[in-house]
């Protein structure tokens, strides 16, 4: 696989304005290991291998069993996951698929037994940022393989 562009350095003023949402979702009080969840299942649906790559690194890092990475997207039939991370995963599902879905009444009385609105709403915001990252590598083709977690900035985070 080759990359097409780097979109990053052709438009960098890209970048600042997606990632200054991109901080907000990651100080917004929501679980880190659960915001992983989130984005590599999303990844997984958009087909993101940079994204997929990235954020199963950044899960290893924060401790995530392989069991739970390598099992994520059958998630409905296994036991490894909680009430409120299989709730923010079939909100993922529905959001990331919200052409097909239109994000169903049924799931989102799910989330919000396991969410307050506030933190709906971030989970939604954190969504839509991994689907942003995701079309953008996709569409760009950006080459997987290369990313290392800061532990850091994962720290910090968790």
């Amino acid at each position: 696989m080759e990359a097409r562009l780097d979109a990053l350095k052709i438009a960098p003023q890209v970048y600042p304005a997606v990632a200054a949402l991109q901080k907000y979702v990651d100080s917004c009080g929501l679980e880190r290991p659960l915001l992983e969840l989130v984005r590599l299942r999303a990844s997984q649906i958009n087909g993101c291998a940079f994204c997929v790559d990235m954020h199963t690194k950044d899960a290893r890092a924060m401790g995530e069993t392989e069991q739970r990475l390598y099992l994520l997207s059958a998630w409905r039939e296994c036991p490894f996951y909680t009430d409120r991370e299989r709730a923010a995963l079939e909100w993922t599902e529905a959001v990331t698929l919200v052409s097909e879905t239109h994000v169903p009444d049924e799931v989102y009385e799910r989330v919000k037994r396991h969410f307050s609105p506030m933190e709906i709403v971030n989970l939604t915001a954190a969504i839509a940022m991994i689907n942003t990252w995701n079309r953008l590598s996709v569409a760009f083709r950006t080459v997987p393989g290369t990313y290392q977690p800061n532990l850091q900035e994962l720290k910090k985070g968790a």
